[in-house]
């Protein structure tokens, strides 16, 4: 395998640093030459020049991808895999200053937020190298005397990552720790509006000692990359983060090839609040639950449910408190919110605002632009007086926006919080523990948090109901996503059988 090449090149800008895909355990340009450059959205300009890749490329890495796994990667052993696991593991670690500035160039992200996350992320590897030399078969009874029968796990084969623009190191860990333990191999697919830092993670494969193919990323700034991706036919499973709109069409382009499919899709979370709860607790976790990230992530607990005799208490404090968020450069320590990742999702999310006023929402707090920071900045908005019915509660706003609406009875709330075609997450807050599982349980989500919000662990499944996807990732039943299940019938006698009578 080459080693990554230098950053600065005569070519290039000064100023930008360039980037490679990583193809068959190669660092390359796209084959057409082309580049694109990626904006850091608290600057306002380009920071860092990637390939802009093709449909060619895609071709290239999933012929790649098909080679290692039907070569020593195939070949190599649970044990082998889980020592890699391991090995690229301590790299994250050893990189993680590193990968999180450049999540901060290429998303605006919080740099408290992903140093975080970077120091957490290893422990994904880590989770995952400790289950891939335990993927184990099971011996079955036969009811036949003259029959042994057992199950092996294999890999699904070539995947398909494709990934978004937030996070984008841990969602795609979510996909790659588990599939690579399994014994996959990766054509992982970028965000065009964050694509860098995975490109640095190459490196790291690269120096782990993965072999060529078994991870490959190629980038793009036309999302035909991604939908040439999804519908190839060298591809065995595709795993998508990204919108509900967009995973639908991922899906209908996987069902073409019959392929598997893991879908993290969107999500409308409710936070319903009781009228026993610690109010300064549950306003802390609105906080984290809506304005953290800047808003711009699925779990986002956009829908607060709060009974009447504590909604104008809490509002306040929750309104006195996102007008104090301290927005600013997301490499500062004391910043707490950072730009609207792009200016796509930007004049989006002014959008939601408009819409919300102009359906009768009031104004708490925020409500538009930031006119003190400019640029992508979006205050912290909460609004009150919105109704299950108004844009803003339906739809996911993927941005610091909170919709406020009350309830009298645990019945009401329950029908309010499920109420959406989403289903990803929730969170209840009471000092009632019967009330508070009593409702979990009731609460159409994947995740529910009880007084608290925002709270993930590699050994935990993560994911949601309805629009807001299929399947599972983390946790040891996310194997099952990644590996295929065969029967082995061994016949014991050697004695012959009627060829036209089944069993």
């Amino acid at each position: 395998m080459t080693a990554a090449p230098a950053t600065a090149r005569p070519d290039v800008e000064p100023g930008l640093e360039e980037f490679k895909m990583f193809i068959g355990g190669e660092f390359v340009s796209a084959r057409s030459g082309k580049t694109f450059d990626t904006e850091n959205p608290y600057l306002g300009r380009a920071w860092a020049r990637v390939p802009d890749g093709s449909s060619d490329d895609v071709d290239l890495a999933v012929d790649a991808a098909r080679s290692a796994l039907q070569g020593p990667w195939g070949e190599a052993t649970g044990f082998e895999r889980s020592r890699l696991l391991r090995r690229l593991g301590d790299l994250v670690a050893a990189n993680a200053e590193r990968l999180a500035r450049l999540e901060v160039a290429d998303s605006g992200k919080l740099y408290r937020e992903m140093i975080g996350q970077l120091n957490y992320l290893p422990q994904w590897y880590y989770y995952y190298a400790g289950l891939a030399d335990k993927l184990e078969g099971r011996t079955i009874p036969s009811d036949k005397p003259n029959f042994f029968v057992y199950t092996r796990r294999e890999p699904v084969g070539v995947v398909a990552a494709i990934t978004p623009w937030n996070s984008p190191l841990l969602l795609l860990t979510f996909k790659l720790a588990v599939g690579l333990a399994a014994g996959c191999t990766f054509v992982i697919k970028p965000s065009e509006h964050s694509p860098a830092a995975t490109l640095a993670f190459a490196e790291l494969v690269d120096e782990a000692g993965f072999p060529p193919g078994v991870v490959n990323v190629v980038c793009g700034a036309s999302r035909e990359v991604g939908e040439h991706l999804a519908r190839h036919r060298g591809v065995d499973k595709v795993a998508f983060t990204g919108s509900t709109t967009t995973g639908r069409a991922v899906a209908k382009a996987a069902a073409e090839n019959l392929n598997k499919v893991t879908l993290e899709l969107g999500g409308k979370s409710p936070q319903i609040v009781f009228p026993d709860a610690d109010l300064s607790a549950a306003a802390n976790g609105l906080i984290a639950g809506v304005f953290a990230a800047t808003g711009q992530t699925c779990m986002a607990g956009s829908r607060l449910i709060v009974h009447e005799d504590v909604h104008d208490g809490l509002i306040q404090l929750v309104a006195e408190r996102a007008r104090a968020i301290k927005l600013g450069d997301p490499n500062d320590a004391d910043t707490e919110m950072g730009p609207v990742a792009n200016r796509p999702q930007y004049e989006k999310v002014l959008g939601y605002l408009k819409t919300a006023v102009a359906e009768g929402a009031t104004v708490a707090a925020g409500g538009g632009p930031s006119t003190e920071q400019g640029g992508l900045f979006v205050q912290p908005t909460v609004f009150t007086d919105v109704t299950p019915d108004m844009t803003v509660v339906r739809e996911e706003v993927f941005g610091p926006v909170l919709a406020a609406y009350k309830f009298r009875t645990e019945e009401e709330a329950l029908a309010l919080a499920n109420d959406t075609p989403f289903g990803l997450a929730g969170a209840v807050w009471t000092s009632n523990v019967h009330l508070a599982h009593r409702v979990a349980a009731k609460l159409r989500a994947g995740t529910v948090w009880i007084n608290a919000y925002r709270v993930l662990a590699p050994n935990v499944p993560f994911g949601g109901f309805g629009d807001s996807g299929l399947g599972r990732e983390n946790g040891l039943e996310a194997i099952n996503e990644y590996t295929e299940n065969k029967s082995v019938w061994v016949e014991l006698t050697g004695a012959t059988r009627d060829p036209f009578k089944l069993g």
